[in-house]
């Protein structure tokens, strides 16, 4: 056995991956894969046996999701790094595999390259994260998107907050000043307030609601 090889099992429910991820991990100095499953339940069954370091798990998995694996995986073993993996670049899914413990989430369909990558970045700062799903993490903090209005009031929502006039709005977003009065009085109508200080206010409220409960 190698020195300070890391042991890797994987859990996808795509079978044409099987072959391919123990081609990966050929002649691989740093990293031995043990396994390769179709569910949570079967890395379990063999957990004693393969004893991994690393677990990558697809997130969306039929039975116990990848997700709700975390918590069963960390009963085995409280310092195994998990590494989610889904074709869904979702920030609910993204901040549910965190929020369960996840050391890191990667986009499908995997490449070799960003495959060991990922392993690299967990195993020397304990924590993977594509370029794609940072940005996701950070535009959903930076962009304000409130339910109750449509994709064109939240844009103009974010622009008002920022400080933006009528006309400053309407020219960032290519329409008249009329129109941008429009949507502002529907925004206002929503909020049930009468200027745009209110406005502003409730705006910031609803905000700090949001990331309370993120």
């Amino acid at each position: 056995m190698k020195k300070n090889v890391l042991k890797i099992a994987i859990i996808d429910n795509d079978d044409t991956f099987g072959g391919i991820y123990h081609q990966y991990f050929t002649d691989n100095e740093q990293y031995e894969l043990h396994g390769v499953y179709g569910s949570v339940h079967g890395l379990l069954s063999n957990f004693g046996r393969s004893h991994p370091d690393i677990v990558i798990c697809e997130a969306m998995l039929n039975g116990i999701s990848g997700i709700d694996g975390l918590e069963y995986f960390y009963r085995k073993n409280k310092d195994l790094k998990v590494l989610m993996m889904s074709q869904k670049n979702d920030f609910k899914l993204i901040k549910e595999a965190f929020k369960k413990g996840a050391s890191g989430y990667l986009i499908k369909p995997m490449t070799k390259d960003r495959l060991f990558n990922a392993l690299d970045a967990l195993d020397q700062h304990g924590i993977a994260l594509e370029l794609d799903v940072a940005k996701k993490i950070i535009d959903s903090f930076q962009t304000k998107s409130f339910d109750v209005f449509s994709k064109k009031e939240n844009e103009i929502i974010e622009l008002l907050t920022q400080g933006f006039t009528y006309k400053m709005i309407a020219d960032k977003l290519f329409v008249t000043p009329s129109a941008v009065n429009f949507h502002i009085q529907n925004i206002y109508v929503k909020l049930n307030v009468n200027s745009k200080s209110e406005a502003l206010r409730k705006l910031k409220e609803m905000e700090m609601q949001q990331l309370n409960a993120a």
